[in-house]
């Protein structure tokens, strides 16, 4: 790779990236299956399926056939439980505070695109005091498309006055690198993720696979030399 990639700012996907989510949407689901009289799941089993958002991990959920009505009341219960209980027990992954902090000391600026609805992301973002530093936040509903269409990335691009071409977006699913690469963007794969046990992250096309937040840093660094 060029060494001539100038990093302007880096973004990051939420969900399984910058933020460890599962702990308070695997227990949403679970109280919204035993509210509905259906069994609990793992946690484990249901933490690959997150990045696809909360109807897919009902789907995964419920092996046997539901109808959709049910299903819809299910989601609705498990939303409304989700949002009083945002950030119980969601953390910035280990290390991602100290790359923020270093991003920042650095003038880099840094922001969220994310799926996930914004009724649900501006309160997470806002409970775990990340709103007033990231510089953009993007979300599911934000533009008419969203993840794998390139269309959030260019949004966040020109809220943050910066080219596509000196940005660089971090994710833990294959939309992610998907829209990253169709707006031009360099792309790490974050193993650490969400990933479901057939995904195969080194086929998606990202510029590097990370296995730690730390590693983001020294990708950084090695690339551009921007980071002190």
């Amino acid at each position: 790779m060029s060494n001539k990639f100038n990093v302007s700012c880096v973004l990051f996907d939420l969900d399984g990236t910058l933020l460890n989510t599962a702990p308070d949407l695997t227990t949403a689901l679970n109280k919204a299956l035993l509210n509905f009289n259906y069994p609990e799941i793992p946690a484990n089993t249901i933490t690959p399926y997150i990045s696809y958002g909360a109807a897919v991990m009902i789907d995964t959920a419920l092996e046997q056939q539901v109808s959709d009505s049910i299903k819809a009341d299910i989601l609705e219960w498990l939303l409304n439980y989700y949002e009083n209980h945002i950030a119980v027990n969601t953390h910035l992954y280990k290390g991602m505070s100290e790359l923020l902090a270093t991003l920042e000391a650095n003038g880099i600026p840094w922001g969220v695109i994310t799926n996930k609805r914004e009724r649900m992301t501006h309160p997470l973002m806002h409970a775990l005091n990340l709103s007033s530093r990231s510089a953009c936040i993007i979300c599911g509903d934000t533009t008419a498309h969203s993840k794998p269409h390139p269309e959030p990335m260019l949004t966040a691009c020109r809220q943050i006055q910066v080219p596509p071409e000196e940005c660089l977006y971090i994710g833990d699913a294959q939309h992610d690198i998907t829209a990253g690469k169709a707006a031009n963007m360099k792309t790490l794969a974050a193993t650490w993720g969400y990933l479901k046990p057939e995904d195969k992250p080194q086929n998606w096309g990202a510029d590097a696979l990370i296995h730690h937040p730390n590693e983001i840093l020294d990708w950084i660094t090695n690339q551009t030399h921007a980071l002190n």
